[in-house]
């Protein structure tokens, strides 16, 4: 499965990454360089290592789980383009969901950000789409309906990116999650209308 290949190369560059600094460096998504260098493959790069194993390890098993389930999904739509739009999904999704950072931190010389985060956003949302009453947990404990966790999650990381108070990007989390909710309604208009009908049927259960 693709979900795999893109694990497993993921977690071979992050690793070896995280013993050459200087890889790590000239990789990371650095918008300064991107404007004043030219050195427009960050917004690849970026997406395929990690600051740490536990950042790696969060990536990759979320990944996982949501990307082996929206392949399928794309593979039963799609046939053998399912996997071709699932690739595009998740490499877009890591150079879009950069953008805004890039416009926003162009001319800030010591700001850097890496991981993978923007494309498993997209894959999670995705995923919602197709499927808004999955349970989906947080830490284990905190399930709920994914598209109520797809809510709160956009709250939380719009609140977040607004603050902007810690390292981490919540701008790419925001951008990668929209994106990956645009791409599967523009690819399968449908997908709306059955997320819709799912959700309508459900609160009609709960009445």
């Amino acid at each position: 499965m693709i979900t795999y290949a893109i694990i497993g190369l993921t977690v071979l560059i992050s690793l070896y990454a995280l013993g050459n600094q200087n890889l790590l460096q000239n990789w990371m998504m650095n918008p300064y360089q991107i404007k004043n260098k030219n050195q427009y493959y960050r917004f690849i790069t970026s997406g395929f290592i990690h600051k740490d194993h536990t950042h790696l390890l969060f990536n990759m098993f979320s990944f996982y789980f949501f990307g082996s389930g929206i392949e399928m999904v794309f593979t039963s739509i799609f046939g053998a383009l399912g996997g071709v739009y699932f690739i595009a999904l998740y490499l877009l999704a890591i150079i879009v969901s950069d953008l805004p950072t890039y416009f926003k931190y162009k001319d800030e010389p010591r700001y850097n950000s890496l991981g993978a985060s923007g494309g498993v956003a997209a894959v999670i949302f995705a995923f919602i789409i197709f499927e808004p009453l999955q349970s989906i947990c947080i830490y284990i404990a905190l399930c709920m309906p994914g598209i109520i966790f797809g809510i709160l999650y956009i709250a939380f990381s719009y609140y977040q990116g607004k603050r902007s108070k810690d390292n981490i990007n919540h701008d790419a989390h925001l951008y990668g999650s929209l994106f990956g909710l645009l791409f599967c309604i523009v690819i399968y208009p449908s997908s709306v209308i059955q997320c819709y009908e799912q959700i309508v049927t459900w609160i009609q259960l709960k009445m």
